[in-house]
């Protein structure tokens, strides 16, 4: 397995990100973006991008919050815990807009393609980046053909930029894991969400993990849950061997 750490042009600057590759794959079969949850790039994420890697794809973990560099690093499990700590996280996360990670996954796509992968691209959001991801897929209708959120937040809000909204821009096969209970992401905004992708004809699954919480899916989260996560590989992994083709 490979890391290359790339500097990407966005319009707002530079962005780190990690791009992981595996050595057994020749050639690489398609590309993956993973929009992080809102504790930033870290071992963790590291790991998951290094598992989708190794089932052929390049994988580009994208540091969203680019424009507040340097900040953290955050301990998962008590970030929002400490009152310090949690104020400086809210802030990343009100302070990077949807509209801004739209504007940045150009140039995530863009580094894909520099990097030799110019076939079909995947996207897969945990907690604050599954919005992301699905907002991406609307925008980006050409290059992303399969669209992941674990966890979302906000699928489906009041809000101007709430992903559901674009729902008629989706060309991607959509999948929606969403935790047992989860305030970020009321029954009320799954059944909104269903109905706006099941109008535009987006072929999509929203499934619910009963009985775990936010964050299940991501192994240095309070939360994480090893068997709720399994789940999700097998999920996130059939979604792509279908649609990465």
């Amino acid at each position: 397995m490979t890391k290359q750490d790339l500097q990407i042009k966005t319009r707002d600057g530079m962005a780190k990100a990690g791009l992981f590759r595996s050595t057994k794959a020749s050639p690489t079969k398609a590309g993956v973006i993973l929009y992080m949850d809102a504790f930033g790039p870290r071992p963790a994420l590291d790991e998951m991008a290094e598992r989708l890697a190794g089932d052929g794809y390049a994988v580009l973990v994208p540091d969203l919050f680019h424009r507040n560099a340097p900040y953290g690093p955050f301990d998962a499990k008590t970030a929002f815990t400490v009152e310090k700590t949690k104020i400086e996280l809210m802030a990343l996360v009100t302070g990077t807009t949807q509209e801004m990670t739209i504007r940045d996954s150009e140039g995530f796509l863009e580094a894909l393609t520099a990097e030799g992968i110019s076939g079909p691209i995947g996207v897969v959001g945990y907690c604050m980046g599954g919005a992301r991801a699905l907002n991406a897929a609307a925008t980006y209708p050409e290059r992303i053909v399969a669209a992941a959120s674990f966890h979302g937040g906000n699928l489906a809000s009041d809000a101007a930029d709430s992903p559901h909204r674009k729902a008629a821009s989706i060309k991607a096969r959509v999948y929606v894991g969403v935790a047992g209970v989860d305030r970020s992401f009321p029954p009320d905004q799954s059944a909104r969400l269903a109905e706006a992708l099941r109008v535009a004809e987006v072929d999509h699954a929203i499934e619910n993990y009963v009985g775990v919480g936010h964050g299940w899916c991501v192994k240095d989260h309070s939360v994480y849950d090893k068997a709720g996560a399994e789940r999700h590989w097998k999920r996130l992994t059939t979604l792509f061997a279908e649609t990465l083709i």
